[in-house]
């Protein structure tokens, strides 16, 4: 009997990934999931300004040694790469997002893609004329209890209320408790760090300053749930600290609620009510691998009242946004959290700010 060798399709391609960016974020989630999804991806090239945690990353790589760069443009121009992730400082997602794209490759941008109106748009155009796609990483909205919840909310008919609130203690000490072994370099040249620098105030001052502190997480998950508000009622903003937010929609109010707190715990969820059921989707911390969204349903039952608590998968949101990316590349689809949905995301933070900054 003749054995074959079964030749790759578009159905079991093995995309090659390259990541910008091999700090926190690449080291406890990125490169740790593409080693776990060894039949869907592999990582062949590492870029950071960092040559220590280059050689870090590196070795943490499963299935061949990746090549190494300190050059964006070298890694998106590569002929091994595939796709790319970008999830280094937020002040450069914009420009290797447009390199990226002036090369033909989808990418995957970390959130917040953009914070002003002339970076995003720079990513929408690119991408006009390019072969690839931008792909959002807010990955809260690939689990699978967010899509049962905007599904269960869909049906609700008339909202009543509804709240957002991502209020969580130190990241670090979830990061320290992963088990991934993080680990954090600081041979950085001064040129380097005076480009970060210039690029955060120049972005600072086109996005009236204190935005680059509210949640793409929260606002793209909100808006995919219940749409986009009409207005910003009333917003008190301390930044740093915890703020909160008061959206006007079409019969119904909204609040949001987020920030940080020494108290190691993650509040995040999304809860929406209508007169007889309230559907709330519960997240907890990325950063510990396998930790179930949940969503629970308390309604109406007769004269009596039930809840019920659903958990369908520990597969988690990280995990799910990269199959779902995987399908977007090979099918040429264009992903749910592109740079045009990432542009209402800003939308919302000028909106946020102006209501701020008014009622100071």
């Amino acid at each position: 009997m003749t054995n074959t060798i079964q030749q790759p399709t578009q159905v079991n391609r093995i995309l090659r990934v390259g990541i910008i960016g091999c700090g926190e974020i690449s080291q406890v989630a990125h490169i740790p999931n593409i080693n776990f999804l060894a039949h869907r991806f592999r990582t062949t090239y590492l870029c950071d300004i960092s040559e220590q945690s280059l050689h870090h990353c590196a070795q943490r790589v499963l299935g061949g040694t990746p090549k190494i760069t300190t050059n964006a443009e070298q890694l998106c121009s590569s002929a091994d790469v595939d796709i790319v992730i970008i999830a280094n400082a937020d002040a450069c997602h914009v420009e290797h997002g447009v390199l990226a794209l002036k090369n033909g490759k989808y990418c995957l941008i970390e959130k917040p893609a953009s914070i002003c109106f002339r970076d995003i748009d720079r990513l929408i155009e690119a991408e006009k004329v390019s072969g690839g796609k931008v792909f959002v990483g807010t990955m809260r909205r690939y689990a699978t209890a967010f899509l049962d919840a905007v599904q269960a909310v869909g049906g609700m008919g008339n909202i009543t209320y509804a709240r957002v609130r991502d209020i969580i203690g130190p990241n670090s000490i979830c990061v320290d408790q992963s088990g991934t072994f993080p680990q954090k370099f600081n041979d950085f040249s001064e040129a380097d760090s005076q480009d970060r620098v210039d690029r955060e105030e120049d972005i600072f001052n086109q996005a009236l300053g204190n935005e680059f502190g509210l949640g793409t997480h929260d606002l793209s998950a909100m808006r995919e749930i219940i749409g986009m508000p009409q207005a910003v009622a009333g917003a008190v903003l301390k930044l740093p600290g915890i703020f909160s937010v008061l959206f006007q929609y079409d019969g119904f109010p909204v609040t949001y609620e987020s920030g940080l707190t020494g108290v190691p715990e993650f509040d995040a969820h999304i809860e929406v009510y209508s007169p007889e059921k309230v559907v709330r989707v519960e997240f907890d911390t990325p950063y510990i691998k396998g930790l179930p969204v949940t969503m629970t349903v308390r309604e109406k039952l007769g004269e009596g009242f039930q809840e019920r608590k659903i958990r369908k998968t520990y597969e988690d949101a990280y995990t799910l946004e990269m199959l779902e990316m995987y399908d977007c590349v090979v099918q040429g689809k264009t992903p749910k959290s592109s740079a045009e949905d990432a542009r209402k995301d800003v939308e919302l933070f000028q909106m946020i700010m102006k209501a701020g900054f008014s009622s100071r």
